[in-house]
Formats: C-alpha cells, structure tokens, sequence
C-alpha cells in the first residue's frame, strides 16, 4: 500500500457538504484505507471572481497504481457534478492527488508532487494537521516550507 495525499476543495452547492461526501467517497475506493482527514480550512479562490473554497486533505493509503487513483478521484468528483467549464473557475469538488508515495510522476494526465501545492496555504495548512513530520522527497520538510507560506486569505472552519 502506498502513502498518498489528496487536496479536497469546493466553492459550489454546499461546499462543506460536498466536501463531506467525498470524505465518505474516499473511505468506499477499492484496495485503499482512509487513515486521515484534515480539519477544514475556508480560503479565498484562485482565479477568475467566484465564492470562496472550502479546502482540506486527506490521508489515504492505496495498491492502485497513480493513474488508477487519478480515474477513482475524478469518478468522485464526476459523481458529484463536477464541470470541467473553466480553469481554475468554481465548482462543486476539485480532488487533486498530491503526493503518491515519495514518487516523482509526469504523465500527461498526471503530475505528482502536484506542480503547485507548494504555493498554496489552502493545502500545505491542512497538510500540516495530518503529517506534520512530513518530509518532500526533496529534503525540505512541510514544517520548512509553511515557514515561507503565511495563511491569507485563509481561515479555519469551525464547525
């Protein structure tokens, strides 16, 4: 089983429910076991003008291989309406595969560490909550980079 990350997010109808119910998604996938889920953060969107996100990452270990996983995550995000219409636009789930193992991955479809994940409170916070010992393949680790990340635009749900 490999260790995988993946950034959950929404900004349409409902967000912390659809947020929730891929949480639940994510539990019934084939040959993986959910081991953690961040606490929900609230962040301004990247992008064109749209309401903001609600933005959290999960744990989950898995014998699928990348791209599987990558096929499973969209069937997810497909299962609750997800429209492809804009870049970076609103929608109502965006699960985006982080890390898969320590494995370097640039295929078409897929690019593993996700290009932009370092960049962005929205994942590296809610990372944090999850594996805060967590080490890049690298060398740098997620405590070192959220060191030169500040959280605007970014606050946590309370429930």
């Amino acid at each position: 089983m490999q260790r995988c990350f993946i950034a959950l997010g929404s900004n349409l109808e409902q967000p912390l429910l659809q947020v929730e119910r891929a949480v639940r998604a994510l539990k019934a996938l084939p040959q993986s076991e959910l081991k953690a889920v961040s606490r929900w953060y609230q962040s301004v969107a990247v992008g064109p003008e749209q309401p903001d996100y609600i933005n959290g990452v999960a744990e989950l270990y898995t014998s699928n291989s990348p791209l599987e996983l990558l096929a499973l995550l969209q069937g997810i995000e497909n299962a609750q309406q997800r429209k492809r219409v804009q870049r970076w636009g609103p929608r109502t789930l965006d699960l985006d595969l982080l890390l898969y193992a320590d494995r370097d991955i640039d295929e078409p479809a897929l690019i593993v560490p996700h290009p932009r994940m370092f960049e962005r409170n929205f994942v590296l916070y809610p990372l944090y909550d999850i594996a805060p010992t967590l080490v890049f393949a690298n060398g740098v680790s997620l405590k070192q980079q959220l060191a030169d990340i500040g959280m605007q635009g970014l606050s946590l749900v309370t429930p």
